[in-house]
């Protein structure tokens, strides 16, 4: 893994290298006249390049850090949020502390309203795991309340995206955490 830090590294000093010499040529031609059309033209068609180096070298670390072979996603969803108004959510995958998250007043409505969250983005060796997600928040009557769910499955050599739903039962009038592992 240090490997791909260095070479992460190094593309991002590349990028600020390039960045840097761009921002000089536009100084020059901005302090140049406006005769020379031609040299702003060309500085425009350098600026184009290096957003899309910048594109590119994005993508190539996001392959290089998350590869699909090893990559897990993890998202949070609110259904209506009565019974259940989130507070936090802590995230293990196999016994692991891998994410926590405190919600603020806006970030709790933004999920009430129908916001997906992704808690977590990580690497996994392929094989059997055990996600355990913990939902702490206050009741419809304000009691600080714990709601957990554990969920088994398998890691392949393809991306694993799984969303944990907090879903309002009108039967029991308490939330129930619901767990769907998407398929692309």
């Amino acid at each position: 893994m240090t490997t791909v830090r260095k070479y992460c590294a190094f593309l991002t000093r590349l990028l600020a290298i390039t960045t840097l010499l761009t921002s000089l040529l536009a100084i020059t031609v901005h302090a140049k006249d406006s005769s020379q059309g031609a040299l702003a033209s060309e500085l425009e068609n350098i600026k184009s390049q290096v957003l899309k180096l910048n594109r590119d070298l994005f993508i190539l670390e996001e392959d290089l850090l998350f590869p699909a072979s090893t990559q897990i996603a993890v998202f949070v969803s609110v259904d209506i949020g009565r019974f259940l108004k989130l507070d936090s959510v802590e995230l293990k995958i196999d016994d692991n502390n891998v994410s926590g998250f405190l919600y603020t007043e806006r970030q709790r409505k933004a999920l009430e309203q129908g916001g997906i969250q992704r808690i977590y983005l990580g690497n996994i060796k392929t094989g059997p795991h055990l996600l355990t997600a913990i939902f702490t928040g206050n009741d419809a009557e304000g009691r600080t309340v714990q709601r957990a769910i554990t969920h088994n499955f398998d890691k392949a050599d393809e991306t694993v995206m799984i969303e944990l739903k907090v879903e309002d039962n009108e039967s029991s009038y308490r939330a129930d955490i619901k767990v769907e592992q998407w398929a692309l």
